[in-house]
């Protein structure tokens, strides 16, 4: 059975379109149709409902899908493995971080000390997107808040934080030092996307304490989002430990929020079939240091 034609297999079943597999794979519609009967007639039964040009995955190719799958991500293992044999200095460690303010800092300190390792960091993304990326080896590591749960998944607790909530230097609430949820009830809020995890939360928050929050302002951005509280057109939950310099920021005033409890936790996700380099531990270790230290 050819390396090859398993490849073909999974593209078919991932497109399930003989000709757009074709035009991925450049090559001809005929050949490819050709390899697939020849892997159907090694294995003595069909993997495919056909449909015209369209195919469907029955048992059997779904079966036989996992196991390709599972023999494509050892290969992918392997060469990983082999590589890491250069050493820590020629390491890669690949991450999704939700802590933007965080990110600069933890990396500055960790290429001080390991300045050959290259470190990739991949976008923020959603918890199950992550999940989904811990568990096909696509990233070595994710630094959230958070908690990614699996089977084969490890999660460390890293800190837990406090939200605050953040307001303007000239709002009425500018003053004080703290406040209870359900008194920002008629305020304009700045928040992330409903799509974030964080929104979820935040807004949960905010019905606990008895009001649907109204979003004045929703962006991508955490920078963003403090700029326009800054700028005195709403207020903002906040995270000190995500915020960075800017929660000391004189524009902007934090307020702990004593009613309902409003936290979060931070940790450390990675898959524990997983094979990590030199460098990706070293990373583990230095990030659980990083975080002790506070």
């Amino acid at each position: 059975m050819e390396f090859l034609q398993l490849h073909y297999f999974q593209t078919v079943a991932r497109l399930e379109h003989m000709t757009q597999a074709a035009k991925e794979l450049n090559v001809s519609q005929p050949s490819l149709s050709n390899s697939i009967h020849r892997l159907e007639k090694k294995l003595g039964l069909p993997l495919f409902e056909r449909q015209g040009r369209h195919v469907k995955l029955n048992a059997f190719g779904k079966t036989y899908l996992r196991r390709v799958e599972q023999a494509f991500l050892e290969l992918k293992e392997g060469e990983r493995e082999i590589k890491d044999m250069a050493g820590l200095d020629h390491g890669v460690v690949s991450l999704f971080v939700s802590l933007p303010y965080v990110l600069p800092t933890l990396l500055k300190e960790f290429l001080t000390l390991h300045p050959h390792v290259r470190v990739i960091q991949r976008q923020l993304a959603s918890a199950l997107e992550m999940k989904k990326d811990l568990e096909n080896a696509e990233i070595d590591f994710c630094i959230s808040s958070t908690p990614v749960i699996g089977p084969d998944i490890e999660w460390l607790t890293l800190v837990e934080e406090e939200l605050y909530l953040t307001v303007p230097k000239g709002h009425r609430f500018a003053a004080r030092d703290s406040i209870r949820l359900i008194e920002a009830a008629n305020e304009p809020f700045i928040s992330l996307s409903s799509q974030t995890n964080f929104r979820e939360i935040t807004d949960d928050f905010c019905r606990q304490a008895g009001f649907e929050p109204h979003i004045a302002f929703e962006l991508e951005e955490v920078s963003a989002i403090q700029t326009l509280v800054e700028m005195g057109l709403g207020i903002t939950f906040t995270l000190p430990l995500s915020l960075g310099r800017r929660a000391s920021n004189p524009d902007t005033v934090q307020l702990k929020i004593t009613e309902p409890y409003c936290h979060r936790t931070f940790g450390i996700a990675w898959n524990r079939k997983h094979y990590l380099s030199q460098a990706a531990i070293h990373f583990r270790e230095f990030v659980i240091a990083f975080f002790k230290r506070g």
